[in-house]
């Protein structure tokens, strides 16, 4: 066993609080999934929570160690979100954000790839606790898992994939066991973005034997970036490997069962060229 503290060894530890975000309010969004969200404010404004009777400055602490409740793995583990200096509002603040954090460099490298493992589940009364106290209370966090590269999360669902390329090529490369289950199951009608211009590519998996899995693991490997198509691989002759890494977007448009048959699954591709109009406006020559 690491212990926490042993692992993570702040500049002021009894100046430092340790946040154990869950849930955003009875029914609220997964503490998980705000880190995750695009706008980082959203995992900001769950940090600075507190209780809406409380003065909500924080107490005396002048840093804070954000963690999100890491469902995928049970209640009792959480993943790092960020090392936070803390600046009170003034005067003090109750039911509103008394405080402003600043993201610190310190740490910074473990963000969404630390998880530590808690003794027993967060109740009401220990989602905030002192840093100092921590591994003698009744939580006594261990390290659990240094992830090599960042987590992603589990599979969202068909309808909110919309995944960088970076992102396409940790999931493929490390078999992520939801997303590849996911994709394994079914064909479909996908669109590429180019974020750069707003450009898109329609394509489809329609006679791949692991669907939509098999169809992305090609364009994951550098060495197969436009999968063949000819607009795509005009782009790269002319801006290079590096446009295509840093701009594609990949998002699943519409899926099918693996018995549905080629030609099906082709006409709704031809569909949505025509509905996103990608063959005038788009990277689709036919």
């Amino acid at each position: 066993m690491i212990r926490f503290t042993d692992f993570m060894r702040v500049p002021e530890p009894s100046l430092t609080k340790i946040k154990l975000n869950i849930r955003a309010g009875v029914g609220g969004a997964a503490a998980w999934d705000l880190l995750l969200a695009e706008d980082p404010e959203e995992w900001l404004d769950m940090t600075r929570h507190r209780e809406a009777h409380q003065n909500n400055n924080m107490g005396d602490a002048e840093y804070v160690l954000a963690f999100a409740q890491y469902y995928p793995y049970g209640p009792q583990y959480f993943i790092f979100g960020g090392f936070f200096r803390v600046t009170p509002s003034v005067p003090e603040v109750i039911g509103g954000k008394g405080y402003d954090l600043e993201l610190l460099d310190e740490f910074s490298e473990y963000i969404k790839r630390l998880i530590i493992r808690l003794e027993q589940p967060v109740g009401r009364d220990l989602y905030l606790r002192r840093y100092d106290r921590i591994q003698d209370s009744k939580l006594n966090p261990e390290v659990y898992e240094l992830a090599p590269d960042t987590k992603l999360g589990t599979f969202p669902g068909y309808q909110n994939v919309r995944l960088r390329h970076a992102e396409m090529q940790r999931i493929i490369s490390n078999d992520e066991p939801s997303w590849k289950d996911a994709l394994s199951s079914v064909k479909g009608v996908y669109v590429i973005t180019d974020l750069s211009d707003g450009r898109q590519y329609v394509g489809s998996a329609s006679g791949e034997a692991n669907g939509l899995w098999q169809r992305w693991s090609g364009y994951a490997h550098l060495k197969n970036l436009t999968g063949g198509n000819k607009e795509l691989n005009r782009m790269r002759d002319e801006l290079g490997d590096t446009h295509i890494v840093e701009n594609f977007q990949y998002s699943i448009l519409e899926i099918f069962d693996p018995k549905t048959k080629a030609e099906t699954i082709l006409q709704r591709e031809s569909f949505w060229k025509l509905a996103l109009d990608s063959r005038r406006h788009g990277m689709n020559l036919n």
